[in-house]
């Protein structure tokens, strides 16, 4: 049975779905206003791995991430652009769903756009004017919180010392005190994006939207909302607040937060020069699925901390479980079984199995595989492994798989960050030969190989492809 950890109940608690086998599941997704950095990407992955889980286990899972594609940032930036509206977020989503692929993330089932449900925004701040939730100010529709008794119960954040009246216009503030938050902004300069509404034109507040978004594809209840730590408070405190104000219904059952990710043990920011996307650890020589072998490789609830040593060591270490399936896939077994390779099969799978049972334990879940690779590697040495056991190992890996999503990127698209990096080092080691620097060719061999490259040096030249 699976347990998770419900951020609102603050337990681990048996998982049961509101229907049957049916899980309607939500997850916050970017704001577009630039590349997403790869802290973003661990909460990406988690929750990825949670929905190739339930379904491992047999669930229906109906699952829907949305994409911000309007903000307080979205707009600071457009100004610079000199771009419109669809024209300057367009890019950052497409460039987001390429991320998503090359990561082996699986799309969402419903991947909606803020500006595209204003209409369901609309009827969402008329519900809540209708249940004495809203008052307006200088032309933006405000939320009252003292109007929802209930308010803090996800976050622990109090109504004391909450002054009536107090607001924020933002769409995302730091601190930990309750305020009045903004539904709807109206439109402050010329030019700014704005929307025709029942209170006047302008925008919605970004809490806003993913309250109109989730309930609009997964009903006004539904079993798992998901998203980073940072979103606890105010993000979903709020949509709590908005969406329990309107329906008088519990909004979601379980909520599942990823926490942070640090970079060499230091908060990843631009002013400190850690901060980085997928395309900057890939123009380093790291393979996308590497880098999601490592967001994965450490329990969702536990910080993560990007070291670059034990990116390559996951990079190595992943070589090492790709290198495993080649075996197994290319060994000649003889008809019939053994019993200690079977032993070792049917152990991984319970111990698979009960590592994600245990609040998504995916760290637990890896050190079975690793442990049937010792073992099926140790019986193929021995002369233990037959035909049957080649194919039992082979079924487990792919099922690992169809949770983990690493072992079936043996990468035959190459992307042009790889391609140019391949490229730079082998010229590099060119010259380092004709310097007669071996120990330096020696090394940037190492590095190639250790980004999963094997050179083959030939009298038309070097030339090089990703080990399978």
């Amino acid at each position: 049975m699976l347990r998770l950890r419900n951020t609102l109940t603050r337990k681990v608690e048996e998982f049961r779905p509101l229907e049957d086998k049916t899980v309607r599941m939500y997850a916050c997704g970017p704001t577009v206003y630039g590349n997403i950095h790869v802290g973003n990407f661990r909460t990406f992955v988690a929750v990825d791995v949670l929905r190739r889980y339930l379904k491992y286990l047999g669930y229906d899972v109906q699952y829907v991430m949305n994409i911000t594609d309007v903000d307080d940032k979205i707009i600071r930036g457009l100004k610079q652009s000199g771009k419109t509206l669809e024209e300057y977020t367009g890019l950052y989503v497409d460039q987001f769903l390429e991320d998503l692929k090359r990561m082996n993330i699986e799309m969402p089932d419903v991947l909606p756009r803020a500006t595209a449900h204003i209409a369901e925004m609309a009827e969402l701040m008329k519900r809540l004017d209708e249940q004495g939730h809203t008052y307006k100010s200088d032309g933006s529709l405000y939320y009252r919180i003292e109007s929802f008794p209930e308010y803090g119960k996800l976050s622990g954040s109090k109504l004391e010392g909450n002054q009536a009246g107090a607001r924020v216009d933002v769409d995302e503030y730091d601190k930990a005190d309750a305020r009045d938050f903004v539904l709807w902004k109206a439109t402050k300069e010329a030019g700014e994006p704005s929307w025709p509404s029942p209170y006047g034109p302008g925008r919605p507040g970004w809490h806003l939207e993913c309250s109109a978004m989730s309930m609009k594809y997964l009903g006004e209840s539904f079993d798992i909302h998901c998203g980073g730590v940072d979103l606890i408070f105010p993000h979903h405190e709020n949509e709590i607040a908005q969406s329990e104000g309107a329906t008088g219904k519990p909004f979601v059952k379980t909520w599942f937060h990823v926490e942070f990710l640090q970079v060499e043990g230091e908060k990843m920011s631009r002013s400190k020069g850690n901060f980085y996307t997928l395309r900057d650890l890939v123009e380093k020589g790291y393979s996308p699925q590497a880098i999601r072998f490592l967001l994965l490789s450490v329990p969702y609830g536990t910080q993560l901390n990007l070291k670059f040593d034990e990116l390559h060591a996951r990079q190595s270490s992943l070589q090492r479980l790709q290198n495993f399936k080649a075996r197994v896939a290319e060994f000649r077994a003889r008809a019939g079984s053994h019993s200690r390779a079977q032993e070792a099969i049917t152990s991984a799978r319970s111990a698979f199995e009960t590592g994600l049972n245990n609040d998504l334990n995916t760290s637990a879940a890896l050190a079975a595989v690793f442990d049937l690779v010792r073992d099926i590697n140790i019986a193929m040495d021995s002369g233990e492994f037959a035909e049957e056991d080649k194919q039992a190992t082979l079924r487990f890996l792919e099922s690992a798989d169809s949770v983990l999503g690493v072992l079936g990127l043996m990468t035959s698209e190459i992307s042009p960050e790889l391609q140019a990096r391949v490229d730079e080092l082998i010229k590099d080691r060119h010259a380092a030969r004709r310097d007669r620097d071996f120990k330096r060719a020696d090394q940037i061999r190492d590095e190639l190989a250790a980004m999963g490259v094997v050179l083959e040096d030939t009298p038309q030249g070097t030339r090089w492809k990703l080990k399978q």
